[in-house]
């Protein structure tokens, strides 16, 4: 079967390099290069400066692939495989899938979680939260999904776009479910190290379940999706070896550059990782004031985890007709929720980059000219300076 348009993609296409102010971009702010390497160490710095630009290992850098085992506890280097993020979907749901197969994912969610495994002939059911109780995931939910014959559960937490995140026992929970039926897990983890609440991190799908697949990588909470470099990790090195040989029909390796850089990044993940969560939880409380001031237009539900929320849009014109105008009118790109398959009534923002503050200025601004505007009880201004500048984008 083709694959379809991904429609989140072809929609930053269009705008995310020519639109002044982007406020749905889901990654955190981006590391300047020089920022980076000036925290290598000896090693890593002569690393980078003796490098050379042939081919690399398929499988990864054996100090990466060292580097991101060492980030789950009970992982060798042997679990892991190195991937550009959306290939890393793309090669574990052929090597996990086959037509006729049952499959249940996170819905709404990055199309690519659920249209590559629809495309091979799988039968899909989506497990879809309850936006009245905080965007919640219900167990019993899925579980009312769940088939004799099911294979695989598709999850993404923090969940892109809501932000929602299972609580530990419900985590705890499912993992017994599926090992219970024998059901593979695909996780993925590219908001891992975003959540909101200080502690309130899962541990990761690979090291809780033998039959889990961890998909993640440094685009999202590390600031550095320009590297294109992510992980597939698993405990099931069967899967592995199946996913490494379908790899020589894509990139067959990775990029000599972005591996080296990666081992810089992961050498210095807290510092990285903390820079990014101080800046999440500052624009979040920029966030809410905006939304406490805008609440006859946006229904707002607290984000739990990631760098991005999924508010409700009251407007009668629907979020499409909106994001088209506000893009055209002032420059700015909001996401609806059309490119998510979830209807017209809810938009994504991102507010993992430093300009956020300018950017919601500009916002309340606009609306505050629409017509049959009525402002909420915290008004419409913010005082922020404007400045600053913009940038992108959503790719994993």
């Amino acid at each position: 079967m083709p694959i379809p348009p991904f429609e989140l993609e072809r929609y930053f296409a269009r705008y995310e390099f020519s639109a002044r102010y982007l406020l749905s971009s889901s990654d955190c702010e981006a590391m300047a290069m020089q920022d980076l390497l000036d925290m290598a160490d000896d090693s890593t710095r002569s690393l980078w400066e003796d490098l050379k630009l042939g081919y690399t290992e398929s499988a990864g850098h054996p100090l990466l692939r060292q580097a991101i085992s060492g980030t789950y506890p009970g992982l060798h280097s042997d679990d892991t495989l190195v991937v550009t993020p959306e290939e890393g979907i793309f090669l574990a749901m052929h090597a996990l899938l086959k037509p006729g197969d049952h499959v249940v994912a996170t819905f709404p969610g990055y199309q690519s979680l659920y249209e590559i495994p629809r495309t091979i002939g799988c039968r899909m059911d989506f497990w879809k939260p309850a936006e009245g109780h905080e965007w919640q995931f219900e167990l019993d939910r899925l579980e009312a999904l769940l088939q004799p014959d099911t294979r695989l559960v598709v999850v993404n937490f923090p969940h892109n776009p809501t932000g929602a995140l299972l609580p530990p026992d419900t985590f705890r929970s499912l993992v017994d479910l599926l090992r219970h039926r024998g059901i593979y897990l695909f996780s993925d983890e590219m908001y891992r190290h975003l959540e909101i609440e200080p502690g309130a991190i899962l541990p990761a799908a690979c090291e809780a379940y033998e039959k889990a697949v961890t998909l993640s990588g440094l685009s999202k909470a590390y600031g550095l999706p320009g590297l294109r470099i992510g992980w597939l990790a698993s405990r099931d090195r069967e899967f592995l070896a199946r996913t490494a040989r379908l790899k020589d029909y894509t990139t067959i390796c990775n990029s000599a550059p972005s591996e080296v850089l990666g081992i810089i990044a992961l050498a210095n993940r807290q510092t990285i990782i903390n820079r990014q969560q101080v800046r999440i939880r500052a624009n979040l409380d920029v966030l809410e004031t905006f939304m406490a001031a805008h609440g006859t237009i946006f229904r707002w539900r607290r984000p739990a985890g990631g760098s991005i929320g999924f508010p409700g849009f009251l407007r009668p014109e629907g979020a499409e007709a909106f994001c088209e105008r506000l893009v055209e009118q002032a420059g700015i790109m909001l996401l609806p929720s059309t490119p998510f398959q979830y209807g017209d009534k809810h938009v994504r923002i991102g507010f993992g980059r430093d300009n956020l503050p300018e950017v919601l200025q500009r916002l309340s601004d606009y609306l505050a000219g629409l017509s049959g505007y009525i402002s909420g009880p915290g008004g419409t201004g913010f005082g922020f300076p404007l400045e600053g500048g913009c940038s992108n984008h959503e790719k994993q």
